[in-house]
């Protein structure tokens, strides 16, 4: 019967046919419980998705919290508690506080690049802030804490530079500018001695061009370092190698007029007295012109 049903509807209308008798079969089956379409598929062994509801916590009792773990020096359990707090309590005066806190955690914890990324954040948020000096003080010190030896690359020790410089530029009246401005003049002796360590290596290999180059930047940028009578001194030995007369004796005139009881100016001039010559500084050289009158400053 039903088959003479089919063969009378045509192609179009068996096909109709046949997908209303599907749904009919799969209609006649109970579904009770949590049973599903899925449930007939033998190898379906997906757990099922339980929307997890989380309570909603006080922000206070989460900033608590955090200063808790603060006082027992649980720095990465109180950074997790502030983050948690920015991230439920956002665009928030609890969010601004959370932030700061989560840096200062960060950087007590030794976690510099977490703590330069909070930082950050915080002062794109909140850059008129009364905690944004502080904020830029703890994202400098982050950087200055790995500050390698002169031995190795010194990127961290530019980048602790100028976020140092950056404090002092923007914030002159905060209490973190006097370590500021210490920590600066330490971080340009430290990038003036990687300096002086390449130069010294091209000079050991006669490569006297670069060493110059290398000697010239202490000389112009660093002056005010320790490095500078070691500088003055090479650039003579250099100048010198190269053949470079007028330049060795500026170099060595400068260095006596500003160190003139230095061992560096002692061997300077007896260098050039072996070539019978003396330093005399010549006032259109480039050593002569960083230098006012041929001194220091």
């Amino acid at each position: 019967m039903y088959f003479s049903y089919l063969s009378r509807i045509g192609r179009s209308g068996r096909r109709t046919a046949l997908l209303r008798g599907t749904v009919l079969v799969l209609a006649s089956f109970p579904l009770a419980g949590c049973d599903s379409l899925s449930s007939l598929n033998p190898f379906d062994k997906t757990e099922k998705y339980k929307p997890e509801i989380i309570p909603e916590v006080p922000a206070d009792q989460i900033y608590n919290e955090g200063l808790a773990h603060i006082d027992k020096r649980n720095y990465s359990d109180a950074a997790k508690k502030f983050d948690a707090l920015d991230k439920q309590y956002p665009y928030s005066q609890w969010s601004q506080k959370a932030l700061i806190m989560n840096t200062y955690a960060n950087y007590e914890g030794g976690a510099y690049d977490d703590a330069i990324s909070s930082a950050r954040r915080y002062l794109a948020l909140h850059p008129a802030s009364q905690d944004a000096a502080y904020a830029q003080y703890l994202m400098a010190m982050s950087y200055y804490k790995e500050v390698p030896d002169v031995s190795r690359d010194q990127e961290r020790a530019e980048k602790a530079l100028v976020a140092l410089q950056e404090l002092v530029d923007r914030y002159p009246k905060s209490e973190y500018v006097p370590d500021a401005k210490f920590k600066i003049q330490v971080l340009r002796d430290q990038l003036a001695g990687k300096e002086m360590e390449v130069g010294r290596y091209y000079l050991k290999k006669r490569n006297y061009t670069a060493a110059i180059n290398r000697f010239r930047i202490v000389v112009s940028k660093y002056q005010t370092t320790r490095h500078v009578e070691e500088a003055l001194e090479r650039l003579v030995e250099a100048y010198m190698a190269l053949g470079i007369v007028a330049e060795a004796q500026t170099a060595a005139a400068v260095l006596g007029h500003n160190f003139p009881d230095s061992q560096w100016y002692k061997d300077a001039y007896a260098l050039l007295a072996k070539d019978g010559i003396q330093p005399r500084e010549d006032t259109g050289s480039w050593i002569s012109k960083i230098f006012s009158g041929g001194r220091l400053g």
